[in-house]
């Protein structure tokens, strides 16, 4: 694995231990972290102060802690109906609205390691506001003073060590206005209800000094790109301040607005297929040859590999007893040898339990045009895991999703003649693969997952559809356990349903699907990122080192996300 994803693997591990200690200092088993968002269950949580999103993957571990452990007292000391109903409608006032009660819930802290992780986040968050040149205009100063002299008066902290001369006009500015506000925050801070006229009345002094600066600069120059995007909003207090911290969320308005939903212009050319049945059988065996090559290369021992999955996915049976042990229940039937030969001692029998399957599978790849790089490593791989997994007789399926065309096909066509209506929802052909189904054996259905070398499937990207497609034919199995991996190299792409929505329909689209699988629980959803970190979409998920699919590493990621995953109380 090159440095980018040894640096994106690692980033994935933080955000993992960030989102365990968020649940478990919040106390609600529920929450999550999606990205850089925190979740209970499919509904984001409404925490928009700036610090605690760090912006670079890069940033140091307590950083991110102390971003996590915020997030975590937020929601143990803050009724978010109540503060929302009082939140203002100017976005500068928002802004300090929220970001002082975020101050008041991490006062709260007790625990020494989150009041260091807390100090070591606002430090790192200070230092990056600093060099991103906003404190260099006065509205940019304004804001930051505030933030710094509050904090320290609610927490009873000192500023930030580099920032004590550079604040010191703008404080001494402030006084006259702030100061006989100040003490009331700290006094109240144990009180949400008390706390909230003194900061409301901060927040709309502050507004005023806004405005005012802005009237005196009409012509405010807009902010170099090379500013980081986390501070935007201190920047342009126009925007909403529900934005802080949510880059690259995948919100489409579009279908937010839409009163039906997600939907589709037409499914008239929409088809499920064997895929075997695309390909010539003359290619299917040069395909099939190429695999068998892979997979000999990479010597993936198969039988432990089925001894590793049956722990995770088989439970003990009871199928009889095994006669002739020297401990356990007494047997009847070898009394007679008692007599015969006292000194026997063989007269017992023990329980005998064997794994039977609890579970099904259904691998669901992505069969964009970028993962054609990765087909031959991706066929080997889960031609390994087909054969493991039938080997404990665990149900498995392996499907693909695709476009019967770029760029909208017939259905682009179709939109066209009818007057091009505006936002017409997905705007292409689907085409679902099945590679190999549940009830088709690992022998008989090998040319199926030959197919998936067939460069000319890959085509666009519908994910969304393609889960619900593979969780309905999950739902037909009989099996207590259902479990969906989904292998990916990007987000949902389609140019004719992004040009005729909006750029994020369908990746908001995926989101929604995914959230409201896991709150009804029925299946446990994983997403393996081929050199990329899915956690955005993905609540369970890891990175496959795209170089090395096949081999023993990434089948060793896979067995640890699966007992991650299927661990009680995950």
């Amino acid at each position: 694995m090159d440095s980018t994803g040894i640096a994106e693997r690692r980033a994935q591990e933080i955000r993992q231990l960030c989102a365990a200690s968020l649940r478990a200092l919040g106390a609600d088993r529920h929450l999550e972290l999606l990205g850089s968002r925190p979740y209970r269950g499919t509904a984001v949580l409404p925490f928009n102060a700036p610090h605690l999103y760090p912006p670079s993957p890069g940033a140091a571990f307590e950083s991110f802690r102390g971003a996590s452990d915020g997030m975590a007292l937020r929601t143990l000391h803050s009724d978010t109906a109540a503060h929302l109903a009082l939140l203002p409608e100017n976005p500068s006032a928002r802004l300090v609205f929220e970001v002082l009660e975020q101050f008041r819930c991490e006062s709260l802290a007790t625990l020494p390691g989150v009041v260091s992780n807390l100090r070591a986040r606002h430090e790192a968050w200070s230092k990056e506001y600093l060099a991103s040149g906003l404190a260099e205009t006065s509205l940019g100063m304004l804001l930051y003073t505030i933030l710094q002299v509050t904090r320290s008066r609610i927490t009873a902290e000192p500023v930030v060590e580099e920032s004590e001369d550079m604040i010191e006009a703008t404080r001494a500015n402030l006084s006259p206005v702030l100061g006989p506000l100040l003490p009331a925050l700290r006094r109240n801070k144990l009180s949400q209800a008390d706390f909230a006229p003194p900061a409301l009345e901060i927040a709309r002094l502050v507004a005023d000094a806004v405005q005012a600066l802005e009237s005196r600069a009409p012509t405010r120059k807009a902010p170099k790109e090379s500013k980081a995007a986390a501070f935007s909003l201190l920047v342009d207090v126009e925007r909403e301040a529900a934005l802080i911290g949510r880059t690259g969320t995948g919100t489409s308005g579009t279908l937010e607005a839409a009163a039906g939903g997600y939907t589709a212009f037409t499914r008239a050319y929409d088809k499920e297929s064997a895929a075997r049945d695309l390909v010539r059988e003359d290619l299917l065996r040069g395909y099939r040859e190429r695999i068998a090559a892979r997979v000999h290369t990479e010597a993936v021992n198969t039988a432990l590999l089925a001894k590793k999955l049956q722990g995770l996915l088989c439970v003990p049976e009871r199928s009889g007893h095994d006669s002739g042990a020297e401990e356990g229940l007494l047997d009847a039937s070898r009394l007679g040898q008692l007599i015969a030969s006292p000194t026997e001692s063989r007269l017992f029998k023990t329980e005998r339990f064997e794994p039977v399957a609890a579970a099904t599978i259904t691998f669901l790849v992505d069969c964009s045009g970028s993962m054609k790089q990765h087909a031959e490593g991706l066929a080997a791989f889960l031609d390994v895991l087909v054969r493991a997994l039938e080997r404990i007789e665990v149900p498995c399926e392996v499907l693909g999703y695709t476009t019967g065309a770029w760029n909208g096909g017939r259905a682009l066509k179709d939109w066209r003649r009818a007057g091009t209506p505006e936002n017409p929802g997905r705007l292409n052909e689907l085409s679902h693969l099945v590679f190999k189904d549940a009830a088709t054996p690992w022998r008989t259905g090998r040319p199926g997952l030959a197919a998936m070398l067939k460069s000319t499937l890959y085509r666009e990207g519908i994910d969304g559809e393609a889960v619900r497609w593979a969780l309905s034919r999950l739902e037909t199995q009989g099996q207590e356990r259902r479990i969906l991996v989904v292998i990916s190299d990007g987000s949902p792409a389609d140019g004719a349903t992004a040009n005729a929505n909006d750029e994020n329909y369908l990746q908001h689209d995926l989101a929604a699907v995914l959230r409201g699988a896991e709150a009804a629980g029925s299946t446990t959803i994983l997403g393996l990122g081929l050199g990329l970190d899915m956690s955005e979409y993905f609540r369970r998920s890891t990175i496959l080192d795209a170089g090395r699919l096949g081999g023993s590493e990434s089948v060793r990621d896979l067995l640890g996300l699966l007992e991650r995953s299927l661990r009680p109380g995950r």
